[in-house]
């Protein structure tokens, strides 16, 4: 169709010229539109900020909850901008925007056979697609991650041309388990899942942020089924345009005695992490999803009325998330450590 054909050009475009920009301009831009998208997008800002009042009604007012839904969806707008500059940028260049703590922790302390696989169960927090561009950090194995394509094909084919300059593999969930599988099985693979939203029917069920939500089994199985380290690493904004990645201790997967721990174990111990990272920092995580429904339902769960809408909009209605049909699905869980801050976004403010 003419249109895909026009958006897929467009879309070309508009990856070239955020390549050819600084990037501090590119995450101006970003946050620029994030904040218009703000103003504009009633569903995803009522989603927003329901989640957030239903999180933080106890710890945060009425007023710093909207700021905090504010400069989320700045940030949101940045790391997408940003994720096609660091794209292609190389070693150096990432090295000088992007710090890292704990990688050692990935390498692997001689327990296992090398080279095995590792699985890092990551989410949607900060530049998260700049982990494909970080495979220098371990020479001799192969990063991979998966999927859902974008709809029309024209248009998910240019944005899996930005992002297999990487050299990442790239899997799609419903359509290339067998691929992956058979890659696992020769072993020497740095396997991404993102982890943080909602998990379907067939998800485990637990308390995520004082609240019961379904999460992805996914990283414990593939952990348990190819017996490799199981961990989780985040992506946090330390300034415009910079980040750091955190690996944080491997999630044991076999108990004291050897046996294999639960998968619903295994899942729970990552939404800890997990919880504990977005309380770090709340404003870098992705709000806009719906990642509480209730027990039975895969479409969208009502708006409670806790966050009203801000005068003058409409209670928008709500998409269902997308789901997988041949690998584990992906999403997050649990207790709460410190109160979260409101971070405003000083000069950083498009």
């Amino acid at each position: 169709m003419i249109i895909h054909w026009l958006l897929a050009h467009a879309a070309r475009a508009l990856v070239g010229l955020l390549q050819a920009l600084p990037l501090a301009a590119v995450a101006r831009l970003g946050r620029a539109c994030g904040h218009l998208v703000y103003g504009l997008d009633l569903r995803h800002r009522r989603v927003a900020i329901d989640n957030l009042t239903r999180c933080f009604a106890a710890e945060l007012d009425r007023t710093q909850i909207r700021a905090l839904a504010r400069e989320n969806f700045r940030r949101i707008g940045e790391n997408f901008a940003c994720a096609i500059k660091t794209a292609a940028l190389d070693p150096a260049a990432l090295s000088a925007v992007v710090e890292l703590h704990g990688v050692d922790r990935l390498r692997g302390d001689g327990t296992h056979a090398e080279p095995s696989n590792r699985i890092v169960a990551i989410g949607h927090f900060g530049n998260f697609e700049v982990y494909a561009n970080l495979a220098w950090l371990m020479p001799g194995y192969q990063f991979a991650t998966t999927y859902r394509a974008l709809t029309p094909p024209a248009l998910d084919r240019v944005l899996q041309s930005v992002r297999q300059k990487s050299g990442c593999l790239f899997f799609e969930r419903r359509f290339d388990a067998a691929k992956l599988k058979s890659r696992l099985r020769q072993g020497g693979l740095v396997l991404g899942l993102l982890s943080d939203q909602h998990g379907g029917a067939k998800g485990v069920w637990g308390p995520f942020l004082g609240r019961e939500c379904s999460t992805t089994p996914a990283p414990a199985v593939f952990a348990l089924r190819h017996d490799c380290p199981l961990l989780p690493a985040f992506c946090y904004r330390v300034a415009l345009g910079r980040w750091r990645i955190e690996v944080g201790e491997p999630i044991p997967t076999r108990s004291t005695t050897g046996q294999p721990r639960s998968i619903e174990e295994i899942t729970l111990d990552l939404n800890r992490a997990f919880e504990t990272a977005v309380r770090q920092d709340p404003a870098n995580w992705f709000w806009v999803h719906r990642r509480w429904k209730p027990r039975g339902k895969s479409g969208p769960d009502p708006s409670p009325k806790a966050a009203p809408p801000e005068p003058g909009h409409d209670h928008p209605a709500e998409s269902p998330a997308p789901t997988s049909r041949a690998l584990p699905h992906l999403p997050e869980a649990i207790p709460a450590p410190p109160t979260p801050t409101v971070q405003q976004s000083g000069t950083d403010r498009p």
